[in-house]
């Protein structure tokens, strides 16, 4: 996959990040149908009320199609959380995953927060693998119900 890049969010890119969030989410670990509408909400948030000066959204693109995502937004004054880090699967493995996380984290880090954080499960390994090995943190790990299935639900955070 060659000349990908890295570009802002914008609205039209919403019902593709809905569309494949509910999709893979189903397809490769059995969710029920309330991931989408989470992820609607959340986008519709953010196209809404979010401060470009501290809060931003990234799509990975290549040849007009896109790859990824991944969302910084305001937690508190010193604390971003890190939202909807996608890849679709033909994408995965190629060091997207850590390009989009660095231009997160160094927007974060330029915005002047000193700490991020994150939601995640477990059974997503290359992403945690990912976070460990850039100095995320695991900081709570617990068995839950979510999505019609039974998960272990991850925090992360890191400082920055």
């Amino acid at each position: 996959m060659e000349n990908v890049r890295i570009r802002a969010f914008q609205p039209q890119d919403a019902p593709w990040l809905v569309e494949r969030h509910g999709t893979l989410y189903a397809r490769d670990e059995g969710f029920d149908d309330s991931l989408a509408p989470l992820v609607a909400r959340f986008l519709d948030g953010f196209i809404a009320d979010h401060d470009p000066s501290c809060e931003r959204g990234w799509i990975a693109e290549a040849e007009g199609q896109r790859l990824g995502s991944i969302f910084c937004v305001k937690l508190d004054a010193q604390t971003a959380k890190l939202r909807l880090f996608l890849l679709v699967p033909e994408a995965r493995g190629l060091g997207l995953g850590k390009r989009l996380l660095g231009t997160c984290m160094g927007f974060a880090k330029a915005a002047g927060y000193q700490q991020m954080q994150l939601w995640t499960h477990e059974s997503h390994k290359a992403a945690c693998a990912l976070y460990r090995s850039t100095g995320w943190q695991l900081v709570d790990s617990k068995p839950v119900h979510s999505f019609g299935v039974d998960l272990v639900e991850q925090s992360w955070k890191i400082r920055l």
